[in-house]
């Protein structure tokens, strides 16, 4: 593996590409640490250093708080430039995906030439419109911080976060925001284009490794440094460790699990004067978590927007607290409805982009077959069933690994922005952001006769998928694109002292 790495600088193409997207990657992180316009900076900064001797995170809204500020990489917290962070393009794609599966005029429009590319601009027309709904609602907020989940305490600092809050901030901060998730999303696609990986994931990505250095300082506040620290403390640590270690394996693992339904297909003759016949035989992977993250975020959604909302219109109505304090992510009625919606979720995302009868029809029109299993309908059923069961193991699989994190948070009085690293969205998205940067760095590799990370075997997954559809950045615009980032990061530390 560590050849591998060591190949990649040797590829002039493979090399261009990561650095172009290490220089994409610092612009997100610059983003992020600018504040909207407006926003009183210092009030933000006392806040922060006053959360250090805090409870850890463990009150009511805490967890919804550390999972929407870590998908943002801070930004949320610091209100900046980029405080909805992709989170707007990722709704409005998978709203689009559920429509185009399910509004029949949409299903055609995908199947036809260049229909693909309207989908694509109703997503980004859908992602202006949400961002400026959230935005909204995050700019009034702003006038109470104190409401908002992952600003608790601000208040105690005895200034306004926004001095001057009024319609103006209002319309600036809105009209800012949806400039920010546009251009968070225009980098994506230049990633995808450009450099490695798929783009919009990761992003996300560096913004929950962002949070990694935070929860590992709270994890050894917690355990070694703080008041109740002890060697016993000391050794659930490192068993905390130790299981993670074992739940990013078991993440792994399931996430490249694959049932390979083997296709035979129908002989023909090799050439016209020869009368022999060949045939092969190839396979169909079906995955045993084929929904992904997807059934999560879902019942991640369901559960905590309406909390949010009710408390942004009913501001200090009783029975808004109450119902926040009945489905708080710390109480076992939240893991009990989770659980449920994470099932139906799964059953629901598979039964809605998993097309058994057209999968058939294609292997039909291919001359393709299942041994044992007769062509057409019977295919169809035989495909369906399969998938049924391995969404059920799937299923299982999400719920797990969604309720581990209120486990840890309960049972180990471990803090929300450490157990989100336990399981959940981030882990899952972390594993399968970096296996396929992985498997496409594999694919830019063994094209070039150099070892991949594997050297016996390859990295399971589609490659053709994540091929980079667009061609890499010239090596002159990468450098001025490095001179350029190295002045901002000049500018920025000169300012400091000002």
């Amino acid at each position: 593996m560590i050849s591998a790495f060591a190949n990649t600088w040797r590829v002039p193409e493979l090399r261009d590409r990561i650095l172009f997207t290490l220089a994409m990657i610092i612009i997100v992180r610059l983003g992020v640490a600018i504040s909207i316009p407006g926003v009183d900076t210092t009030v933000i900064d006392e806040w922060l250093k006053e959360r250090v001797t805090d409870d850890g995170g463990n009150n009511p809204g805490a967890a919804v708080g550390a999972l929407l500020n870590v998908f943002s990489g801070g930004a949320l917290e610091n209100v900046g430039l980029f405080a909805l962070g992709i989170m707007p393009y990722i709704s409005a794609s998978i709203m689009m995906q559920l429509m185009s599966a399910v509004v029949p005029k949409l299903a055609k429009l995908r199947r036809e030439e260049g229909g693909q590319q309207k989908i694509n601009q109703y997503t980004r027309i859908l992602t202006i419109c949400i961002a400026a709904v959230q935005g909204f609602l995050l700019m009034r907020s702003l006038e109470n911080p104190e409401i908002i989940p992952y600003m608790e305490g601000i208040g105690e600092v005895g200034r306004e976060l926004v001095p001057n809050f009024g319609a103006p901030f209002v319309l600036l901060g809105v009209l800012t925001i949806i400039a920010g998730t546009m251009f968070l999303m225009w980098i994506g696609d230049q990633i995808t284009e450009r450099g490695i990986g798929n783009g919009i994931s990761l992003i996300i990505t560096v913004n929950i490794i962002a949070a990694l250095p935070g929860g590992l300082v709270q994890a050894w506040r917690t355990y070694v440094g703080g008041a109740n620290g002890s060697p016993f403390s000391a050794m659930a640590l490192v068993g905390l460790v130790a299981l993670l270690i074992v739940v990013t394996a078991a993440v792994i693992a399931i996430t490249q699990a694959q049932r390979r339904i083997a296709v035979q297909y129908a002989k023909r003759a090799s050439n016209r004067h020869a009368k022999e016949m060949t045939g092969h035989t190839q396979y169909l992977p079906l995955k045993v978590n084929y929904a992904g993250v997807m059934p999560v975020i879902f019942a991640s959604a369901v559960l905590q927007l309406p909390l949010l909302l009710l408390s942004q219109v009913f501001r200090g109505q009783e029975w808004v607290v109450s119902f926040q304090e009945a489905l708080n992510p710390a109480s076992w009625p939240y893991y009990v409805i989770a659980g449920v919606m994470i099932f139906f979720f799964s059953y629901f995302w598979v039964a809605t982009m998993f097309q058994p009868s057209e999968i058939a029809e294609n292997l039909k029109k291919g001359g393709g077959y299942v041994p044992g299993v007769r062509p057409g309908k019977p295919t169809a059923d035989f495909l369906d069933f399969t998938m049924t069961r391995l969404t059920f193991f799937g299923a299982i699989f999400l719920t797990a690994l969604f309720v581990i994190p209120g486990i840890l948070s309960n049972a180990a009085n471990m803090p929300s922005i450490v157990a989100q690293f336990f399981g959940g969205t981030s882990l899952l998205i972390l594993v399968g952001v970096l296996l396929d940067m992985m498997r496409q760095i594999e694919t830019h590799l063994l094209q070039r006769n150099y070892d991949g990370f594997l050297r016996q075997g390859k990295l399971k997954g589609r490659y053709e998928r994540r091929q980079a559809a667009g061609q890499a950045a010239a090596s002159s615009h990468i450098v001025f694109l490095w001179v350029f980032i190295a002045i901002l990061c000049i500018i920025a530390g000169i300012s400091q002292f000002f």
